[in-house]
């Protein structure tokens, strides 16, 4: 799967300042044509109640790392792209330190892409959740004039 020569990894950083991915300190790391790697610090907010990681803190690093790997791979012509389903499984949990995710294209077509994200403590390699998400892609309306 080929990414979009026309995308780089500063013109996905340019589209995270103003947004959730700003909120939450999101830094993509390397995008090439097999993955997406972006990275998040651990801070005292992101936790839940209970002192552990708010699981829609790892939601949030996964769900915008397979976002922008997908902004990254659209096909020529489409518009954008919107989540129609997405599912994570919780293997581990950290209190500090910095989490890595990579995201995986697993189908990139015209009209769906499927993205896998490991979330990964950084420090010591733990899985923290596996993530997966499917992509519609938006392509344009045809004129009704």
């Amino acid at each position: 799967m080929k990414r979009r020569a026309d995308v780089s990894l500063d013109d996905l950083q340019a589209r995270a300042v103003t947004c959730l991915p700003r909120l939450f300190g999101l830094q993509m790391l390397r995008l090439d044509d097999a993955e997406l790697v972006m990275t998040m610090a651990i801070q005292p907010q992101f936790l839940a109640p209970n002192g552990f990681l708010h699981a829609a803190s790892v939601i949030a690093l996964a769900d915008t790392a397979c976002g922008f790997a997908t902004i990254a791979h659209m096909p020529q012509g489409a518009e954008n792209f919107t989540t129609i389903e997405l599912k994570s499984n919780f293997l581990g949990t950290a209190r500090e330190g910095v989490l890595h995710a990579v995201a995986r294209g697993v189908h990139i077509g015209r009209t769906t892409q499927v993205w896998d994200a490991s979330v990964l403590d950084a420090g010591s390699g733990k899985t923290i959740a596996l993530f997966r998400c499917t992509q519609m892609i938006l392509w344009p309306r045809a004129s009704t004039t």
